[in-house]
């Protein structure tokens, strides 16, 4: 089972694809280590229920893969082995220092792709819900999506908030890490004729 995808002509599978966010959440966390932790504790987002700055969206990603994918898929948290106990639901993120928050999301990562490449079974079925008879059941397949896709897109707030701080982020496309047919300069040559660089998004 896979996602169709539209512009090479390919299904992408979640292995790969997760290979891709790996990668790309590398390069953002190395951004955002040379961030004054003034910037990445800055509430930008005054009226957010849950989260307010750049740190709370990279530790509320983790928490979603490790919930999802190693709490009720494996049944193995990778934050209860660890010394990463702290409220989930309103993180406060400026309370913990970043080499916390991303040791925290490097054990995770590390898990993940283990798990992934021990060749699991995608189309395993899975209860949201352990304990409740009635729970709805998706495929191991749909659940990784889940969390890629959650993923991507708070990737893309914490991107805007950076910018907000009047920083660049990093371009993290899925073409810069693919590499498709053809040379990385055809990428960036026909990126830039669509406005599509880094500066463009």
């Amino acid at each position: 089972m896979g996602v169709s995808g539209g512009i090479l002509g390919t299904v992408m599978n979640a292995r790969e694809y997760y290979r891709y966010l790996a990668a790309a959440r590398e390069q953002l966390w190395q951004f955002v280590r040379a961030l004054p932790d003034d910037d990445l504790n800055r509430d930008l987002i005054e009226n957010g229920e849950r989260f307010h700055n750049v740190k709370d969206l990279l530790l509320h990603v983790t928490d979603v893969e490790e919930h999802w994918i190693h709490l009720i898929a494996l049944g193995q948290s990778v934050r209860q082995r660890g010394d990463w106990q702290y409220d989930w639901v309103e993180p406060h993120a400026e309370r913990y220092d970043l080499g916390w928050i991303l040791s925290y999301s490097q054990a995770v990562t590390q898990a993940t792709q283990a798990f992934l490449d021990s060749d699991p079974d995608l189309e395993r079925p899975v209860k949201l819900v352990q304990d409740d008879p009635a729970s709805v059941t998706v495929t191991l397949d749909q659940l990784l999506w889940h969390v890629m896709t959650h993923e991507v897109r708070h990737t893309a707030q914490a991107a805007l908030l950076i910018r907000q701080l009047g920083h660049t982020p990093p371009w993290l496309d899925y073409l810069r890490f693919a590499r498709p047919a053809g040379s990385l300069n055809d990428v960036d040559s026909a990126e830039d004729g669509l406005g599509l660089s880094e500066d463009g998004d």
